[in-house]
């Protein structure tokens, strides 16, 4: 049986009525943001819709780095749950560990959005404080990730949705903006799409830019990038082989 909160985020969702969903869930799961991605057939997610503040950053984070538990969580199509990322062990993502000093949450937790063994995006919740979710709190995210995977269906190539209204009345512009920047690069480049989404993520993270920032500036000509025989792979530090290490809790130290 769901909460009485969880049945108002669901009339929030029918209704598309996104900051009112923001608002609801953050404070029924007591975390501090919320974030919706949809798988783009690529093997990365693209952010479809997001709570302003450190939920945005941190999904802009991990598309720019292409690893942490919301990447692990598309591609294996399981929870992961990261109570504490303080205490995560430093080989399992190391490049998104690196920027932890400047985060301002502390654990994330990813619920895929699924149709039978198809994964079409995931669900991430952020909180700037260690802690678990209750097992209450767990079940009404499980019961909204159904439904929001109903609506991802629904919805068809989030890429064709409406994208008129900026402020979280749907999917983000930004994305509209990356994939824009994405057939730039691939076309000024010649060089396959997903290796110029690659070479977008290695400038943004060598600029130490937010990656949706690089592509508005790629978009309106203010920035072209030149050509590398050696573009740098940034997935290539994620080793998560092992199925050991695919556990719903991130393993800790």
């Amino acid at each position: 049986m769901i909460s009485d909160g969880l049945a108002e985020i669901l009339r929030l969702l029918r209704d598309e009525t996104w900051p009112d969903v923001a608002a609801n869930a953050t404070a029924l799961f007591a975390v501090d943001g919320i974030a919706v991605s949809a798988n783009g057939g690529s093997g990365a997610a693209e952010i479809l819709w997001s709570s302003e503040g450190i939920a945005r950053g941190f999904e802009d984070l991990q598309l720019t780095l292409g690893q942490g538990p919301g990447p692990d969580c598309l591609a294996h199509g399981i929870p992961v749950r990261v109570p504490d990322l303080a205490r995560v062990r430093a080989d399992r993502w190391p490049a998104l560990l690196t920027e932890l000093p400047g985060l301002t949450m502390r654990a994330v937790f990813c619920f895929p959005l699924r149709i039978g063994a198809i994964t079409l995006g995931v669900l991430t919740l952020v909180r700037g404080t260690p802690g678990h979710l209750t097992p209450a709190q767990g079940d009404d995210i499980t019961v909204l990730a159904r439904a929001l995977s109903t609506y991802l269906l629904d919805l068809g190539d989030p890429l064709l949705s409406s994208l008129e209204d900026p402020d979280l009345a749907g999917p983000l512009p930004h994305q509209a903006v990356l994939h824009q920047a994405t057939g730039m690069v691939s076309v000024q480049l010649g060089v396959p799409l997903a290796e110029a989404l690659l070479r977008l993520r290695a400038h943004a993270y060598g600029t130490n830019r937010p990656l949706t920032e690089t592509a508005r500036d790629i978009v309106a000509r203010r920035l072209r990038l030149a050509p590398d025989p050696h573009p740098t792979n940034l997935t290539e530090d994620a080793d998560l082989t092992e199925d050991a290490d695919l556990t719903e809790d991130a393993d800790e130290d």
